[in-house]
């Protein structure tokens, strides 16, 4: 926790992508438990073969597994929540929120917000004029649930997020990363270091 107070800023919501053809559950656990330990409050996991999410078991057992080695932490009541599944918003630790993604979410996170927004024009509340930027991100805000990611922690050597949540993460800061096979926690901080230095001039 005394690293994360030590950036200039730490990213709210962190999202963790692996563009290798085997990811590792115990190295994912590693992040997403060091990104819970600085202090981060939203983390996403995507691999673009959906093999996190439908193994999600299996990951949750090693992230306990590893808050109780490395944090010592009374893990009896963590959840997690995974996305497209309603009013599962749950914690873990108390303090840091989990979404395990795969590429349908992002597709059908935007599916979803067009579909309401067809809906509001059908019942005269809105006009098909009224769409724009702002209309669109306020209805993709409502359906996620989790605010747009600060940072991208990208990790193989595909130069691509591979269909990680497309809409919401035009202003992000993506890093990438040779691996997430052995990573370190150097590796991971300093990867931090590097988005804390970052000067975002939001397109200007």
């Amino acid at each position: 926790r005394a690293d994360g107070r030590a950036l200039r800023k730490l990213p709210v919501h962190v999202g963790l992508v692996v563009t290798e053809e085997e990811p590792s559950y115990a190295d994912m656990a590693s992040l997403v438990v060091w990104c819970m330990a600085v202090g981060i409050s939203y983390v996403s996991v995507y691999d673009h073969n959906g093999i996190f999410k439908r193994n999600n078991s299996r990951l949750m057992d090693e992230i306990l597994k590893q808050q109780q080695e490395l944090l010592g932490l009374d893990c009896s009541k963590y959840t997690v929540e995974f996305a497209n599944h309603d009013k599962t918003g749950q914690v873990l630790n108390c303090q840091s929120t989990l979404k395990v993604l795969s590429p349908e979410d992002g597709k059908a996170g935007i599916v979803k917000a067009a579909q309401n927004f067809c809906q509001l024009v059908a019942q005269q509340q809105r006009t098909h004029s009224d769409l724009d930027v702002n209309m669109l991100d306020n209805l993709l805000s409502s359906t996620n649930g989790f605010p747009d990611p600060d940072l991208v922690l990208k990790f193989g050597p595909v130069d691509s997020t591979l269909g990680f949540l497309p809409w919401h993460i035009r202003l992000t800061e993506i890093i990438s990363l040779p691996s997430h096979l052995n990573i370190s926690y150097e590796d991971f901080f300093s990867a931090l270091h590097h988005y804390a230095a970052c000067e975002q001039r939001w397109g200007k």
